[in-house]
């Protein structure tokens, strides 16, 4: 299990919340990650929903997971709302090439007070070590947004960016 903290954009400070940190535990064909936040008391939590596929998440509270083969340009984006909602996609480079990405099962999304826990599958996805980007966005009272990640590129919040993908997962069977 790997422990990481999620930093603010700093021109986009949050209001309440002082931090948002990520467990993440590699399964090889499975992640389970468990994202905490504190000062959650002041967010705007989604009301929960049926747990299907939805686009634009990103536009309230929503939990995000990059992953991006070592060596080649194609990512994956996996979104996470503790709704329940989610949405994956795959793209053939920086903001380009962007669809659905299928799933062999959705990922299951549980909230419980300040975190939200997700069990992601990878089925198929996992046969080079990946880079990693972490990230979160944060809708609080009054629609105040922040953008969390383990790192930010400069200027505007861009969690597509290469900057962003500073955590590491090792190829399966690989220490």
């Amino acid at each position: 299990m790997a422990h990481y903290t999620l930093i603010p954009h700093p021109e986009f400070p949050p209001l309440a919340v002082r931090a948002v940190t990520v467990e993440l535990t590699d399964g090889g064909d499975r992640l389970d990650i468990f994202y905490r936040v504190e000062g959650a008391a002041e967010m705007v939590w989604p009301a929960p929903a049926l747990p299907v596929r939805t686009d634009g998440l990103w536009k309230a509270t929503c939990f995000e997971l990059f992953l991006k083969p070592v060596d080649l340009t194609g990512y994956f984006e996996f979104n996470f709302s503790p709704s329940g909602q989610w949405a994956a996609y795959a793209f053939d480079g920086y903001r380009t090439g962007m669809r659905d990405l299928s799933q062999p099962r959705p990922p299951h999304i549980r909230r419980g007070g300040d975190r939200v826990e997700v069990d992601c599958a990878l089925a198929g996805r996992r046969d080079a070590p990946m880079r990693v980007a972490l990230t979160a966005v944060i809708e609080e009272s009054g629609g105040r947004r922040s953008f969390w990640s383990l790192a930010h590129p400069p200027r505007a919040p861009d969690f597509h960016h290469d900057d962003c993908f500073v955590a590491r997962l090792a190829a399966p069977g690989r220490p």
